[in-house]
């Protein structure tokens, strides 16, 4: 098969980072997001954009074990860490509450002491923050947070690196490369999902802006972290009861649930409190022209109308996908494991706006000059001409950090 070679970027987004940044030791147990340095969440992102790019299977974490511990079901975080760490090599043993005797028969304590004998890792996703704390102070083995009241790491990675893979072919994000100065909305309740996904704003050198209820805000400590952080990151948070505010200039938009797990006998009253807080193509009328839509789902018709949702500018199904390639990244880093280079050929995918292109991929080193597409197509010439869907040329520009190529199969080009 005949292929033409361009030169690209490493990963979907790869900003500069200082030593220092860079550096610091990953933590042992991966409870919420701000624990992280920016170059510690950025490198999470990037990871997991590299295992996404190769659709990895690997013999990486061959021989461990990851213990789930699930107090509350769910169906994308028990599928991704499962298929995730299946890719990875390892083996994972799904727990439910009717399996082990978690903090009933048997203490956290006690429990922490038992499982650190037998997994390399704990993933946790439980009711009370406290109890992922307990886990986490008692075990000799790395503790993941899959969910709790208070936190949602997991959810936060799967959402910016959703974000990171649509805005990289942005050409009016001025921070080509990056999700630096990019502005993040949220409608809705000030649950665990918001927390994470809030803290992590700064991180990525992102602007918040956030409306939910009277009564239904951020935790206030959060919140204070929030603030901190984007004072140090240079950034803006917005908190308001105004969706409108929230939404406006936004270049993603995110919601969730309104009526969490445990929450059922509050649904009258929470849907009553959040009326006008639906998400629907008139609000996004305020948005940036070039936004997406999340929701880290399960879906309810009240949160998002079916045209948001179902719609072109909803990226809800990338964001599933996401989970996976996040927790495979999160599982690499606890258990301190470096991915291989991979130095042979593998079946990868090249996302533009939004599209996909079937390409073959190797780790490279190139030269000082490179040249990357400065448009909205995804067509190339054997010149690397760039041309858009009407088959007008368009212009290439240098870009940044290129240390790997793909190779891409033949298309129809231009004549």
């Amino acid at each position: 098969m005949q292929s033409f070679r361009v030169l690209c970027p490493r990963s979907l987004s790869r900003p500069v980072r200082s030593a220092a940044m860079s550096s610091a030791p990953f933590p042992k147990h991966f409870l919420s997001t701000d624990q992280l340095t920016p170059g510690q969440f950025q490198g999470l992102l990037d990871l997991a954009a590299d295992f996404k790019k190769s659709n990895i299977n690997t013999d990486l974490l061959h021989g461990e074990s990851l213990l789930m511990i699930f107090q509350k079901r769910s169906t994308r975080t028990r599928i991704s860490t499962e298929i995730g760490m299946q890719r990875l090599g390892g083996r994972a043993l799904f727990l439910s509450s009717d399996d082990i005797q978690l903090g009933v028969n048997e203490s956290l304590k006690d429990s922490a002491h038992v499982m650190s004998r037998f997994g390399s890792a704990i993933l946790a996703r439980v009711y009370g923050h406290a109890s992922v704390l307990e886990l986490a102070q008692e075990s000799s083995v790395p503790v993941i947070n899959a969910l709790s009241d208070k936190y949602h790491p997991l959810q936060a990675l799967a959402d910016y690196l959703t974000v990171q893979v649509r805005f990289y072919f942005m050409l009016s994000h001025e921070h080509f490369g990056s999700l630096k100065g990019l502005t993040l909305a949220w409608v809705g309740d000030g649950n665990n999902v918001l927390h994470d996904y809030m803290l992590a704003a700064p991180l990525v050198g992102a602007n918040i802006q956030i409306a939910t209820p009277e009564g239904y805000n951020a935790a206030p400590d959060v919140i204070a972290k929030c603030q901190k952080l984007a004072k140090a990151a240079g950034t803006r948070v917005v908190l308001t009861s105004d969706p409108i505010e929230a939404v406006k200039g936004a270049h993603v938009i995110a919601t969730d649930t309104w009526v969490s797990m445990g929450q059922e006998e509050e649904a009258k009253k929470r849907i009553a409190d959040f009326d006008g807080y639906q998400v629907t193509k008139k609000m996004l009328e305020h948005a940036a022209p070039n936004h997406i839509f999340l929701h880290c789902l399960p879906r309810h018709k009240e949160e998002v109308d079916d045209e948001v949702f179902y719609g072109k500018t909803s990226k809800v199904w990338d964001e599933a996908e996401n989970r996976m390639w996040t927790v495979m990244a999160v599982l690499a880093k606890v258990l301190g494991k470096k991915a291989p280079i991979r130095e042979k050929a593998g079946v990868g995918f090249s996302r533009t706006m939004g599209d996909e292109i079937p390409c073959l991929y190797t780790k490279h080193k190139t030269q000082k000059k490179k040249t990357w597409h400065d448009g909205k197509l995804l067509r190339l010439s054997t010149k690397l001409t760039l041309y858009d869907e009407d088959g007008k040329s368009l212009d290439s520009k240098p870009c940044i950090d290129a240390d790997w190529h793909r190779e891409f199969p033949m298309f129809d080009f231009p004549k």
